[in-house]
C-alpha cells in the first residue's frame, strides 16, 4: 500500500506541478473549453492507438497534438466561431472514438478509467513518464513565458514589441495538449481540465503579478492530489475524481477568504 500510494503522489504531484503553471494561461485566456474539446477528443486517439496496435499514450498525444494544430490553423479563418468549432472536435471525437471502440470486439478497455482516471493504478513506466513529461512542458513554458504573458495581455502591443504571436499562441496549445494527453491516466478524460481551471481559479485572489499565481496555483494543485489522496485512502472512494473534489474544496475556500 505504501509503494501504490507513494507512486500515486508522484504521478499527482507531477500533474498538478506543470498543471498550475500552464492553467493560469488557460483561466486568463478562457481557453478552458479548449482544454475539454482535448480531452474528449483524446479518447480518439486511444481507439486509433489500439486499431493501430501502437502505445496508448504516443497515440493519445499524437491525438492531441493533431486537434492543437488544427484549432490553432481554423481559428485564422472566419465564418465559424470558436465556440462552435470546439464544440464540433470535442463531441465529434469522442462519438468517433466510442464508436471505433465499439467496431472493436475483440479489444477490452477500461473505459471508466480513461473517463475518470486510475492514479492508483499508476505504473513505474507512466510515473516517469508524468514527471518527463512535465520537466519537457515546464521548461518549454519557461522559455516562451515572456510572449505568452505578453499576448495574453494584449494580442497586438505584443505584436509591436516583436513577439511572435501566432508561434505563441500555438506553443501554448501543444503545452496544454501534452498536459491533457500525459494526465489523461491520473484524473481521467473528464477532469484534466478541472485540474488546469480549479488551482489556477484558486490562487488568482492572492497574486499580484502572473509569477505568483503560477506558483500559488502550483501549490494548490500539489495540495488538492495530497488531499484527494488523503480522501480516498481513507473512505474508500475513487482517487481521481476525489483529487478534484479537494481542488473544487480549494477553490470554495479562496473566495470565502478576504481578497489579496
Amino acid at each position: 500500500m505504501d509503494e501504490l500510494l507513494l507512486k500515486a503522489l508522484l504521478a499527482g504531484v507531477g500533474v498538478a506541478v506543470v498543471a498550475g503553471p500552464l492553467g493560469c494561461f488557460v483561466v486568463w485566456r478562457r481557453m478552458a473549453y479548449f482544454g475539454d474539446t482535448l480531452a474528449h477528443a483524446a479518447l480518439l486517439g486511444v481507439a486509433a492507438a489500439m486499431l493501430l496496435n501502437i502505445d496508448l499514450t504516443i497515440g493519445v498525444i499524437a491525438l492531441c497534438g493533431v486537434v492543437a494544430v488544427l484549432l490553432a490553423t481554423l481559428e485564422r479563418q472566419r465564418g465559424i466561431g470558436s465556440d462552435t468549432l470546439l464544440g464540433i472536435l470535442a463531441h465529434g471525437g469522442l462519438a468517433l472514438g466510442l464508436v471505433l471502440l465499439s467496431l472493436m470486439e475483440k479489444v477490452r478497455l477500461d473505459l471508466m478509467g480513461w473517463l475518470f482516471g486510475d492514479i492508483l493504478a499508476v505504473t513505474v513506466i507512466d510515473v516517469a513518464l508524468v514527471l518527463g513529461g512535465a520537466v519537457v512542458v515546464l521548461a518549454a513554458l519557461a522559455a516562451c513565458w515572456r510572449p505568452l504573458v505578453a499576448m495574453t495581455v494584449d494580442e497586438d502591443l505584443a505584436r509591436v514589441e516583436g513577439h511572435a504571436v501566432d508561434r505563441a499562441r500555438l506553443v501554448l496549445m501543444l503545452l496544454v495538449a501534452a498536459v491533457v494527453a500525459v494526465a489523461m491516466k491520473v484524473v481521467g478524460v473528464l477532469l484534466i481540465t478541472a485540474m488546469l481551471v480549479m488551482p489556477a481559479a484558486a490562487a488568482r485572489r492572492f497574486a499580484r503579478t502572473p509569477e505568483q499565481m503560477a506558483l500559488a496555483a502550483t501549490l494548490a494543485g500539489v495540495l488538492a492530489v495530497c488531499g484527494g489522496l488523503g480522501a480516498s485512502w481513507r473512505w474508500d472512494i475513487p482517487a481521481g475524481p476525489a483529487v478534484v473534489v479537494a481542488a473544487a474544496a480549494l477553490f470554495a475556500v479562496s473566495r470565502a477568504l478576504p481578497r489579496r
